[in-house]
């Protein structure tokens, strides 16, 4: 499967998950702060380096469960920061599926960009060092709110967002792929 049909099937899971949770919830992800959306990030992708670590877990969700958790809420933070300060904290489930695809479709012009520049370096990565990218991005991400993002030559928080969105597709294809039977000759 190409990398593009990848993402797609990923994301088409993951906005799936997404909606039923809005459908049992509503939008009440919209009380966090940034810095709370960051810290639940930080608190799978820090589960996710435990079990990497450890081998073991006592929970059911398992990894691939966590890197999806950490798309949806990448794609959570990059929809707050798209809204005003004002916006209610209840939102129609069209306009947050709406506003889920627009965020969705520009990451993934961004994943195909870095793609052909780098050339899917990311496939002869490990999943644990994908990892640890998400862990050190979070940390510049937390440093940033810090210093209320007043970067001087740093990219943005929105851009560490997409980094780790796109990251944890990079993870979850390559478990998959290493999970499924090689193709016969």
């Amino acid at each position: 499967m190409t990398t593009p049909a990848h993402y797609d099937l990923i994301l088409s899971r993951c906005r799936e998950l997404f909606l039923a949770k809005t459908h049992d919830y509503g939008t009440a992800w919209r009380i966090l702060r940034l810095p709370s959306v960051t810290d639940q990030i930080f608190i799978k992708a820090n589960r996710i380096r435990t079990i990497q670590e450890t081998g073991t877990q006592k929970i059911a969700d398992g990894v691939d469960e966590e890197f999806v958790a950490i798309i949806n809420y990448c794609l959570i933070a990059l929809m707050q920061l798209r809204l005003a300060p004002d916006a209610p904290l209840d939102l129609p489930t069209e306009q947050v599926a709406a506003a889920y695809d627009r965020e969705n479709t520009l990451n993934r012009e961004l994943l195909l960009a870095k793609n052909h520049d780098y050339g899917e370096a990311w496939r002869q990565m490990r999943v644990s060092s994908i990892t640890d990218l998400i862990l050190m991005k979070l940390h510049r991400i937390k440093q940033l709110e810090n210093i209320g993002g007043a970067a001087l030559v740093s990219e943005s928080v929105e851009g560490g967002y997409r980094d780790m969105l796109n990251y944890a597709v990079f993870a979850l294809i390559l478990r998959e792929e290493a999970a499924s039977p090689a193709p016969r000759p």
